[in-house]
């Protein structure tokens, strides 16, 4: 792995010393935690530190309208087990403006589900976006992305995804994901979005999401509001549905200090919800999670982050899970 990890990093760097052209970046986010209360009480007191992200970021421009990024991502296991950062291809593609207006990504490139949600929340350190964080889809998609601007000004723009629906995975089956966002941007506080997807990434199974996000955004202030839901139709068993509505407010409380809250409301039981990476969920109710917090900026690039995440369940017999954390999120 050592041999793996050098052999990359010259690859990365070797372009750079040449040809002069390339940038690199990353950033790194993790925790102490400590479980004060769990639904699962093989969790309960577990603390420790780990890191739930770090990128490294290579990019490199070929001419005036293409250029090329490779990212690679490494994290702490998120199922309360020991283990390595073991590193993977995050990111990999290759993006050609060809006009003033449009790109065109061909590889691994960030999908449409939640990339405007997750920026406008803007605290992916403290928690993923909730389509994210569910299960819902992947934060990437392999295959061709197109994304632009329909009217010149901005105001409406969009991002259309079709590729192999797995992720940063090839393909595992021959039917693929088509996605659509379209964004209304008709101010600079204001932002809409609507977004579906439509995916067979299974023999037996078609999936179709979709969901409405609008929020409000200013330096002192940014509110949003999302409602998403999946539909899992099966030739031979039971169909599955999942609902959720989120809400989050960011707000500034000094020169470099925000404080933050966020809601999200299941209208239905996650399946999937015990495989939840650093947080897993109860998969026999609906739940509330429940996240506040401060943001204590150190500098530009250095970041604290106390917070609290709170997931209660309506089922009566589920004990509330209580997460206590330091955050820090350093970017470089």
């Amino acid at each position: 792995m050592r041999y793996v990890s050098g052999l990359l990093l010259a690859c990365l760097l070797w372009p750079t010393v040449v040809l002069g052209q390339g940038r690199i970046s990353g950033l790194a986010f993790g925790d102490f935690y400590y479980i004060a209360s769990h639904h699962d009480e093989a969790l309960k007191d577990q603390n420790g530190f780990w890191f739930r992200r770090i990128y490294f970021t290579y990019d490199h421009d070929l001419g005036d309208d293409f250029a090329f990024r490779l990212r690679l991502e490494m994290n702490s296991p998120g199922n309360f087990t020991a283990g390595d950062a073991v590193p993977f291809v995050k990111d990999a593609y290759l993006r050609w403006r060809f006009s003033d207006r449009h790109e065109l990504y061909l590889g691994i490139s960030p999908s449409a589900l939640f990339n405007l949600i997750e920026s406008v929340w803007g605290y992916r350190p403290v928690e993923k976006a909730p389509a994210d964080l569910q299960k819902l889809g992947s934060s990437r998609e392999f295959g061709v992305a197109l994304r632009g601007d329909l009217t010149g000004d901005g105001v409406v723009r969009y991002h259309a995804t079709f590729g192999n629906g797995e992720g940063t995975r090839s393909e595992g089956y021959r039917g693929k994901k088509l996605a659509l966002a379209l964004q209304f941007f008709p101010n600079e506080a204001f932002v809409v979005e609507g977004y579906v997807d439509y995916a067979r990434t299974a023999a037996d199974a078609v999936t179709t999401t979709w969901h409405a996000f609008g929020a409000y955004q200013t330096e002192a202030l940014r509110a949003g509001l999302v409602y998403e839901a999946q539909q899992v139709d099966v030739e031979q068993g039971r169909d599955r549905t999942l609902r959720y509505v989120s809400g989050f407010v960011v707000g500034r409380a000094g020169e470099r200090l925000n404080l933050f809250g966020r809601v999200d409301r299941l209208l239905d039981p996650n399946p999937r919800g015990a495989s939840i990476a650093y947080i897993p969920f109860a998969t026999t109710s609906k739940a509330t999670l429940w996240i506040a917090g401060l943001d204590l900026a150190m500098n530009d690039r250095v970041h604290f982050m106390p917070n609290i995440e709170l997931v209660t369940y309506d089922a009566d017999a589920l004990d509330t899970d209580v997460y206590l954390r330091w955050t820090f999120y350093v970017t470089f």
